[in-house]
């Protein structure tokens, strides 16, 4: 092995570098669980303010080797909503809204009639909406030119009334898509300012949608009108310190009466304490003297007594321009200034408002927030829908970015009020409730034209441009996905992975030992090093571990097994051919690797499909399967082999069989090809009978592919699925009720009200789902996760998985016409995938409703489905490997092509039945230990194992057999022909 020194140094760097990022994210959850223990309250709850005021303390701070709280938790292994519970949301920003609000100056009633049309085409329709809209209104106006509908006073920079259609629908896909834009910078911003650890906030491709995952939500209801409420843009006079010179002296004394007030709590606590009452007593008596007096003059205590270095009045701190607090000290400070006392103490019309931007003070390190007091805050003198029109400008005197903003008449007229009586003074720009900009009004403002200029960079001058045009159309944002898991129920699902994870490995170690003896020790510590390695990646990218990641993780385990097996298969022929140890290692390592790279590159091809088309449970897995293929293939080539070049250079041996194993599968002679017309005539009675069971019965389909709502339900004793489903017909609801995880526990779906957005609607059925469950003939029941999937999103779904699969058989068909340079051997596995997928819909059709688990077709079966034409192209690809080696090799020039490919795999046999048993090992842990969140998803994976495998035996190799003998067929015939005619 060359190299070696460089190799094992590059091994020892990549384990440190995973253990780094492990042992991080094990000080993130510390510090979390210590938070947690100081927010503990008397009653044993946990009190979210206190926890969220000790994480807040330490956000900036460094907490390990110089990292603070806030970088550690960028870059470690989170847990996804399933294993910790929470919120997850899909969100599409409303373009029907959007252009009937462009439209709004027409009276034509065919525009509204378009956009209806456009919309209810949009549920199944992947194209832009502004083209359906366009061609639903050429339908019913085909003579009447667009221009005139839309070209107004505020485009007029932009549109004419001789402008083209292509021009109106260009302009109008630009703002379709700049709302969409603007509203994710809102989103973002709410989110950021929300509260929630570790949020994943992302724009879904090609789409007009963003996805929102809050971990540890509690309140969906405040989530789902946070998100999906209109941007609110007001501009608000604000309150100058000097202007509020006496609130300001009264707060100031309130914060040292409260300081003096824990201090004399403090130390009568310690005087308590017996070895302490002397020493303690006097000072008590002095601070009470001094409370007693703070309140005497504290409404004459000068401004600057804000800015104490006393617990409380330390949280503000004076900047020159205004006041400023710590961001790790917000939620203390809004607490504070949230009570009843300190209100009393502002004028009525007062609001407390921060900067949207916090800023870094140098001089102590620290990251800071302005505080602004603003006037009439929610029922400003001017909002953001009076804005025509805002852009990035410059200022042309400086040269210095700057924004130009443009308002309607009745905007320029109260914003000519409201500059006028505001010269010299600051005026703010609000969002939601953040203040984004505060401009000093220089003079009054006339005709509605204005230029916000100050020290901004590019970024932040564009930043606000995009804040001023949210106000300028309404782009509300509807909720077309979400799903709310209960916290008992992540606390049960990580219960679940743990012991799923350790018994599965334990049985795949276990397994290979025996089977493989002493070189069975090397194998499993490459695995364990995979597995190190593989957390470690997924903690250096900040990965989310979910449920479905923690299967993919410990089945990447289970078949990373494969490359060490098709190494040591390769080293026992070698052996026992009579070549020395040494040699016969390295050519087993040389003669693996095309089989090795090949079955990964086809579990690759798969894994990437999953990664682009895949969401939510399938996504998490896509990830872990990606990341576990690299790491177990560095671990297989390179640890394995550092281990055996160890064993060489001391001149020992390494055994590879035991005992049991040692004759097994040893000179095997099975017929494969000569009785493949008996297994052609199995598997088309197996795909006949499924065909007739989804024409007859059908498939029961998830709410991801026909949309709606679900509800899982526990309860406290065993309950019925009929008298579920009885009590929600009772209600109003036509529903689906089925078994979930246990006979106390169901699964509740309906359609009902499922295309109405109103938010307000979740929390009524949310409402009445409760109701039912609450109480079923006695027994009680709550509801302990909730999703919902809206009607568009469901279509989607469809056509990404149809492409997902599609995509999958055309680029593996590719990969391995290049690697085999034969149709014969793509046609093979191809046929022998679409083959293996017949047979799991037939058997999921068959067998739905009969078996004691959900079978619901749905995106995580897709992703399953997806996995085992990856699997049993890896297991085909491997015989089609030994074929090519037999077919090359002149020895066996001339054998028939059933005999080499029956030889081929009779000599793969091995490899074929270690690798299957070991995956099947790891899928019937999981299956029986995994929850029942994955376990249609296992069972489908558990299902594909066996069929993908028998379709490699006696479906994809025939298939080569009778294609390839049928091209010597022809080519003799071509042959002949030819010999004839030059004769």
């Amino acid at each position: 092995m060359r190299n070696r020194g460089g190799i094992l140094a590059l091994v020892v760097i990549l384990l440190s570098v995973s253990a780094y990022y492990l042992i991080r994210t094990f000080k993130a959850n510390s510090i979390r669980n210590d938070a947690e223990a100081a927010a503990m309250t008397v009653d044993g709850n946990i009190d979210p303010q206190l926890k969220q005021r000790y994480l807040d303390s330490l956000w900036k701070q460094p907490v390990f080797l110089g990292t603070t709280l806030e970088d550690l938790t960028k870059q470690e292994l989170g847990l996804g909503l399933d294993l910790q519970g929470g919120m997850h949301v899909i969100l599409e920003v409303s373009p029907n809204d959007i252009v009937k609000s462009l439209a709004s100056g027409t009276r034509d009633p065919r525009v509204g009639q378009a956009i209806d049309n456009a919309a209810e085409r949009a549920v199944t329709s992947s194209d832009h909406f502004v083209d359906l809209f366009v061609e639903e209104f050429k339908k019913l106006a085909p003579n009447t030119s667009l221009a005139r509908i839309f070209s107004t006073a505020a485009n007029r920079g932009e549109l004419s009334l001789n402008s083209s259609d292509i021009d109106v629908s260009n302009y109008l896909k630009a703002e379709v898509d700049g709302a969409f834009d603007r509203a994710f910078n809102i989103i973002q911003t709410r989110v950021d300012k929300f509260g929630v650890a570790n949020p994943n906030l992302q724009k879904l491709p090609g789409t007009n949608r963003i996805q929102v995952e809050l971990p540890g939500i509690d309140n969906p209801q405040r989530v789902r009108k946070l998100l999906s409420g209109a941007a609110k843009l007001e501009f608000v006079e604000v309150y100058e310190p000097n202007e509020i010179g006496p609130s300001l002296d009264a707060f100031s004394g309130y914060l040292n009466q409260q300081d003096l007030e824990a201090r004399l709590s403090s130390i009568e606590d310690r005087a308590d304490e017996q070895e302490a009452a002397t020493d303690t007593s006097a000072l008590a008596n002095d601070l009470a003297a001094q409370l007693t007096g703070s309140g005497a003059d504290s409404t004459g205590a000068a401004t600057d007594s804000l800015f104490n270095s006393n617990s409380l009045s330390n949280l503000f701190i004076n900047t020159g321009n205004g006041l400023a607090v710590r961001v790790k000290d917000t939620t203390r400070v809004n607490e504070l200034l949230n009570r009843n006392a300190v209100k009393q103490l502002f004028p009525n019309d007062l609001s407390f408002v921060y900067d949207v931007k916090p800023f870094m003070n140098t001089s102590t390190n620290e990251e800071l927030v302005s505080l602004y007091f603003v006037k009439n805050l929610g029922n400003a003198p001017l909002e953001g829908d009076v804005i025509t029109n805002a852009r990035q400008d410059y200022d042309p005197t400086t040269g210095r970015p700057d924004v130009s903003m443009q308002m309607n008449a009745t905007g320029s007229r109260k914003w000519r009020e409201l500059t006028a009586a505001n010269v010299g003074q600051r005026v703010a720009i609000v969002l939601d409730g953040f203040v984004y900009s505060a401009p000093n009004v220089n003079q009054e403002i006339t005709g509605g034209n204005s230029s916000i200029s100050g020290n901004f960079t590019l970024e932040e001058a564009s930043d606000l441009a995009n804040v001023l045009k949210a106000g300028k159309l309404p782009a509300p944002t509807n909720i077309i996905e979400e799903a709310v898991v209960g916290a008992s129920v992540g606390s049960s699902a990580v219960r679940a992975g743990v012991i799923s994870s350790v018994v599965g490995l334990l049985a795949v170690l276990i397994f290979v030992l025996i089977y493989y003896n002493k070189a069975g020790w090397i194998a499993n510590v490459a695995l364990v090093v995979n597995l190190v390695l593989l957390l470690g990646v997924m903690a250096s990218f900040g990965a989310t571990l979910t449920l479905p990641g923690i299967a993919g993780m410990v089945l990447s385990v289970g078949m990373s097994v494969d490359a060490n097996v098709l190494i040591y298969e390769r080293v026992k022929e070698e052996l026992n051919e009579g070549k020395p140890f040494a040699t016969a290692v390295r050519n087993g390592f040389k003669f693996a690797m095309p089989s090795i790279i090949d079955s990964n590159v086809t579990t690759l091809i798969t894994g990437i499909i999953l990664f682009i088309f895949g969401t939510g449970l399938v996504l998490g897995f896509a990830t872990t399967l990606l990341i576990g293929i690299f790491t177990s293939l560095f671990c297989a080539i390179f640890i394995s082999r550092l281990i055996f070049e160890h064993y060489i250079k001391k001149g020992k041996t390494v055994t590879f069989f035991t005992n049991w194993s040692e004759k097994l599968f040893k000179d095997t002679n099975i017929n494969f090809v000569d009785n493949r017309k008996k297994f052609y005539m199995v598997s088309a009675a197996i795909i006949i009978a499924g065909a007739i069971s989804i024409g007859i019965r059908g498939f029961g389909l998830g709410v991801d592919f026909k949309g709606g709502r679900t509800y899982v339900a526990k309860f406290e004793n065993t309950v019925a699925t009929e008298d579920v489903r009885k009590a929600m017909e009772d209600a109003g609801f036509t529903a689906e009720v089925k078994t979930f995880g246990g006979f106390d526990q169901v699964k509740i779906t309906t359609a009902y009200q499922i295309e109405n957005t109103d938010p307000n609607v979740e929390l009524e059925i949310q409402e009445q789902i409760n109701g039912v469950v609450a109480n079923i003939d006695g027994n009680a029941g709550e509801v302990v996760s909730s999703s919902k999937v809206g009607p568009t999103i469901a279509n989607d779904t469809i056509w990404s998985s149809l492409k997902a699969i599609f995509y999958s058989l055309i680029l593996t068909f590719i990969y391995i016409y290049i690697r085999f340079r034969s149709v014969a051997f793509s046609f093979g596995a191809v046929v022998a995938v679409f083959h293996d997928v017949l047979v799991i819909l037939g058997i999921f059709s068959i067998f739905n409703g009969i078996l004691p688990f959900s079978l619901d077709v749905d995106q995580a079966f897709v992703g399953a489905v997806l996995t085992l034409m990856g699997y049993s192209m890896n297991d085909t690809v491997v015989v089609f490997d030994r074929v090519r080696e037999y077919l090359n090799d002149k020895r066996k020039a001339n054998e028939s092509i059933a005999t080499v490919i029956n030889n081929a795999l009779n000599s793969t046999l091995s490899r074929t039945a270690v690798t299957g048993i070991a995956t099947l090992l790891v899928l019937l842990i999981l299956l029986i230990f995994g929850g029942e969140t994955i376990r249609g998803f296992i069972f489908a994976m558990f299902l594909g194992v066996i069929v993908g495998t028998y379709s490699s035996l006696y479906i994809a190799a025939p298939i080569v057999v009778d294609a390839m003998q049928r091209q010597l067929t022809k080519e003799k015939e071509e042959g002949l022909k030819a010999a004839e005619a030059k004769a």
